[in-house]
């Protein structure tokens, strides 16, 4: 896992999970106000995201609550992006 046990930003793991097309976009969401975790609001790209994190994602008209079930080392294929996290029910 990227970072080792430490953690990896939030913008990156949200890339790397193909919720945003670019690093860019997903720092821009957390900016903007879009994503929370653990059920608060996040303002800072470079905040530290770890496994079983919950991060709820505001974006492309739909609103998702995702546990994180690993890290990503890269921005894969979408296979390898879902094993990334599970959808959780509200």
């Amino acid at each position: 896992m990227e970072q080792g046990a430490a953690g990896i930003r939030l913008d990156r793991w949200l890339h790397h999970a193909r919720l945003f097309r670019t690093r860019t976009l997903a720092a821009g969401a957390v900016d903007a106000g879009g994503i929370r975790m653990n059920g608060n609001p996040c303002r800072k790209p470079a905040q530290m995201l770890r496994g079983g994190d919950v991060v709820t994602v505001s974006a492309h008209g739909q609103v998702r609550v995702l546990r994180v079930l690993g890290l990503g080392e890269r921005r894969g294929p979408a296979s390898e992006a879902v094993a990334l996290y599970e959808e959780v029910e509200m």
